[in-house]
C-alpha cells in the first residue's frame, strides 16, 4: 500500500464534469478503446453500455475514464511497436489508485467502483504478463456481488456481469476447471419456448453461456479414477449419462427454438467460395449471433468427447465433432467482426485439435496468425498446443512477442493462489499470453477439474477478500448512482 499511500493525494477523483475530450491523446486514447476494445466487451450486450454509454459518463467520473484510456492505450501496444507501455500503466495506476481511495469511503458510488474494476481486469487480461499485475480479477467479482449485479440485473449491472463471468468460463474451457460462480446461482431464465420476437438474441446468447458453463463443470468432474465396485461404477456411469443426455437436450432445444435471425444467412460449401478455404463460408450477420454459434458449436464439440459411453471411435459421436468442428473453422475463417476474436480464439482452439488433415491444420494457424494481426492478443501458446497436439515435430516456432515492462503492483496483498500458481491463465484465456519469465514458471498450472481458483477469495464475506488493507464496507443506504439511471 506504500505506492498508493504516497500518492493518493496527487490525484483528486473529484475533478470537475468535462464537457468532451480536449487533448488529442486522451481522443486517441478513447476512440481506440470504443472501435477496437469495447466493441467485444459488448459482444452480449443489446445497449452496448462499454462503447457507447460509459464513455460519455466518464467524462465526469476521473477513474473510469482514466481505466477506459489505459485499455485504449494498452491496445495500441499490441498492434503496434511505435506505441510504449508507460501511458497504458500511467492511465492504469491512476485508475487503481482512484478506485483504492474510493474503497476507503463508505459513502461511495459502488456502481461506478464495480464498472471500473471490471475495466481494469480488461486491461490486466490483455497485459502479456497478465498475472504479475492481476490485481483485480477477484476484486471485479467481489464487486458486483456487492452491487447484487446477476443474470436478472440490467443495465450497466447486466453488462458487467455478463462479461465477467463470459470471460471466466472462457478461461475454465481452457484449462478445463469448473466455473466458481455456479451457473445454476446466476438467475437466469431458460425458457426455450420459441422465440417469436425480434431483438431478443443477446438473452438466448446469454442461455447458450450458461449451458457452456455447464458443460464445462461437467467436463472438468470427469472421473479420473474408476469405483472399486464395479456395480457403484456403473451406477456413476448412468447418472452422468443422464446428465450428459440433459445438456445435450438444453443445446438442442437452444437450436431448435432461437429467432430465425440467429441461423446463418448463407452456407457456402468450399468449392462454392471464392476464398480458397479449406472450410465452408458461414454467414452470420449480427455480433451476438456469432458469439452464440461459436458457444454453440464448441458445446457440440466438447459433448462429443465426453459421452460417459461412447468415444471417439463411434460414428454418432465422430460424426458430431466433425461436422460442429467444421463449422467453428468455417465461421472464424470468413468472419470479419474483429468484435468476436476473444471467444473465437477458445472455439477454434477447440475445434482445430480435431483436424487431421494438414492444409486444415495449416489453415487454422494462418487464422489465428490474422487474429493476432488485426487484434494484438497474444497468442503463441496456442501454436504450441495445437502442434503437440497434431504431433507435429520439430516445426519451428512463431517468434516471440516483445515482453512489456511490469510496474510496481499498487495492490501489495495479492491473492494467495496467484502466489502459488505465479502466472495467471487469463480467460480471454486463451487471449492473453502466458509467457512466464522463467521456463520452470510454465508448468506450475493448477490441475485440470478444480474450480477455478483465482476467484477462491472474490466475496468481501472471505477473510482473504480482495482489496485487502483498503476496503470498507459500503453504507447499507446508500446514494444510486447516476449511472445506474443514465445506463
Amino acid at each position: 500500500m506504500e505506492a498508493y499511500s504516497q500518492q493518493q493525494d496527487q490525484d483528486d477523483p473529484a475533478e470537475g464534469r468535462r464537457e468532451f475530450l480536449t487533448t488529442q491523446e486522451e481522443t486517441l486514447f478513447m476512440q481506440v478503446f470504443v472501435e477496437e476494445v469495447g466493441l467485444w466487451m459488448d459482444s452480449m450486450d443489446p445497449m452496448k453500455h462499454f462503447s457507447r454509454l460509459l464513455p460519455f459518463h466518464s467524462l465526469g467520473e476521473p477513474m473510469l475514464l482514466n481505466a477506459f484510456l489505459a485499455c485504449g492505450a494498452r491496445h495500441l501496444v499490441l498492434v503496434n511497436s511505435a506505441y510504449s507501455e508507460e501511458k497504458a500503466l500511467h492511465y492504469y495506476d491512476t485508475a487503481t489508485r482512484y478506485l483504492l481511495k474510493n474503497l476507503q469511503n463508505p459513502n461511495r458510488d459502488t456502481i461506478v467502483c464495480a464498472t471500473t474494476a471490471v475495466i481494469l481486469n480488461v486491461y490486466e487480461i490483455m497485459s502479456e504478463r497478465a498475472l504479475q499485475r492481476m490485481n483485480h480479477i477477484a476484486g471485479a467479482r467481489a464487486l458486483i456481488k456487492e452491487c447484487g449485479w446477476n443474470a436478472r440485473s440490467s443495465g450497466i449491472g447486466a453488462a458487467c456481469f455478463w462479461l465477467n463471468v463470459g470471460l471466466e468460463v472462457l478461461s475454465c474451457l481452457h484449462f478445463n476447471w469448473q466455473v466458481a460462480w455456479d451457473p445454476d446461482d446466476w438467475g437466469i431464465d431458460m425458457d426455450f419456448n420459441r422465440e417469436i420476437h425480434n431483438g431478443r438474441e443477446e438473452i438466448w446468447t446469454h442461455r447458450m453461456l450458461y449451458i457452456v458453463a455447464k458443460v464445462a463443470n461437467f467436463r472438468a468432474t470427469i472421473p479420473r479414477h474408476q469405483e472399486q465396485d464395479q456395480r457403484d461404477e456403473e451406477m456413476r456411469r448412468q447418472n452422468r449419462y443422464g446428465e450428459w443426455q440433459k445438456l445435450k437436450s438444453w443445446t438442442d432445444a437452444w437450436n431448435d427454438n432461437i429467432p430465425r435471425t440467429m441461423h446463418p444467412m448463407a452456407y457456402l460449401y468450399p468449392q462454392h467460395t471464392s476464398s480458397k478455404s479449406c472450410f465452408p463460408e458461414v454467414w452470420l450477420i449480427k455480433r451476438t449471433t456469432i458469439v452464440a454459434r461459436l458457444f454453440y458449436h464448441t458445446v457440440m464439440v466438447l459433448l462429443s468427447q465426453i459421452h460417459p459411453y461412447f468415444g471417439l471411435d463411434n460414428p454418432e459421436m465422430h460424426d458430431m465433432q466433425h461436422r460442429h468442428s467444421q463449422m467453428i473453422c468455417g465461421i472464424t475463417a470468413h468472419v470479419k467482426d474483429r468484435g468476436v476474436a476473444s471467444v473465437a480464439i477458445r472455439s477454434l482452439a477447440h475445434a482445430a485439435e480435431c483436424l487431421t488433415e494438414r492444409r486444415e491444420q495449416e489453415e487454422v494457424l494462418q487464422i489465428f496468425q490474422k487474429i493476432n494481426k488485426e487484434t494484438g492478443w497474444r497468442i503463441n501458446f496456442v501454436f504450441k498446443e495445437l502442434k503437440e497436439k497434431w504431433n507435429w515435430h520439430d516445426e519451428p516456432q512463431p517468434p516471440p512477442q516483445p515482453v512489456a515492462p511490469v510496474s510496481t503492483s499498487l495492490l501489495t496483498s495479492p491473492v494467495p493462489m496467484q502466489q502459488q500458481y505465479g502466472q495467471y491463465p487469463t480467460t480471454i484465456s486463451s487471449v492473453a499470453a502466458p509467457a512466464p519469465a522463467q521456463p520452470p514458471a510454465a508448468s506450475r498450472r493448477p490441475p485440470a477439474g478444480m474450480v477455478n481458483p483465482m476467484f477462491a477469495n472474490a466475496d468481501f464475506t472471505m477473510p482473504s477478500h480482495p482489496y485487502q488493507n483498503v476496503y470498507v464496507a459500503p453504507n447499507p443506504v446508500t446514494n444510486q448512482s447516476a449511472l445506474y439511471y443514465q445506463a
